[in-house]
């Protein structure tokens, strides 16, 4: 019997991801890459590097399905059909939580807040993609102010003591008063406290805009940071459901979109 599989690509400004799943919707493989700056070149490598390390021939896919950032490129060059990764994102929460209402994704460069109804279906949604305050770039640019990795600042933020308030929203000004507070002696822990919670007040407010009924999941790469997660969770005064692998759940649910409609179009 042959065995079908399905990939999602999710190329995003700052990573892409792909997953490939069989026809029963289990995942055979997923990989993490770079973004580079010739999208559908690094799409189509990162790609071909989840075939290889799953034991998968290109012959292998049935159908491929590109989100995110440079999903227009990717379909014009190797992806089947583009799907928005709104509708992505939340096909992958509800997959992985069967119970999710609300999806809070936080990407490279953009925000994301997704309402869904019982049934999975996008209902409201609010995004961000304006500015990069509050964002997988925004930790970065305080990780290298602060000299240290982004896993560090998630173990950092239980460590701190005292509360400190980041007033600027902007990539800029955040790095600036960053600057300042470390001149004023204050440590290093409670400015990461800090900008969490900054980036939770953020969510706070695209949240507002959508409501906010549970279970709520987080997707994307910041949700790896547990601090950000822990800020978010105080911010809204309820429980944050987090993937396994929270990076991946755009690619995840373009991987299942694929399935259908690959299912779809054989009718």
């Amino acid at each position: 019997m042959v065995v079908l599989y399905f990939a999602g690509i999710d190329i995003g400004s700052l990573a892409i991801k792909v997953c490939v799943v069989d026809e029963n919707g289990d995942i055979a493989g997923y990989h993490i890459a770079k973004t580079e700056a010739k999208l559908s070149e690094s799409g189509r490598k990162a790609y071909l590097d989840c075939l290889r390390n799953a034991g998968l021939d290109e012959e292998d896919v049935a159908f491929r399905v590109a989100t995110g950032y440079g999903r227009n490129l990717a379909s014009q060059h190797f992806a089947d059909e583009k799907v928005t990764e709104i509708t992505c994102h939340a096909t992958g929460a509800k997959e992985i939580f069967r119970s999710a209402r609300t999806v809070i994704d936080i990407g490279g460069q953009d925000s994301k807040v997704i309402g869904l109804s019982e049934e999975g279906k996008v209902v409201r949604f609010t995004m961000n993609d304006k500015c990069a305050a509050g964002t997988g770039k925004f930790l970065e640019v305080m990780a290298e102010r602060l000299g240290v990795s982004l896993d560090e600042m998630s173990e950092m933020h239980f460590r701190s003591r005292k509360k400190i308030t980041i007033t600027s929203v902007c990539t800029v000004f955040a790095e600036s008063e960053v600057i300042s507070l470390l001149a004023q002696g204050e440590e290093a822990e409670d400015i990461v406290a800090g900008l969490h919670e900054s980036i939770a007040k953020r969510i706070y407010g695209l949240v507002k805009q959508v409501g906010v009924v549970e279970d709520v999941v987080m997707t994307g790469g910041v949700a790896k940071n547990r601090g950000v997660v822990n800020a978010i969770e105080r911010e809204l005064g309820v429980k944050i459901l987090v993937p396994e692998e929270p990076q991946i759940a755009g690619a995840y649910g373009a991987a299942l979109i694929a399935r259908d409609k690959f299912k779809k179009f054989k009718k």
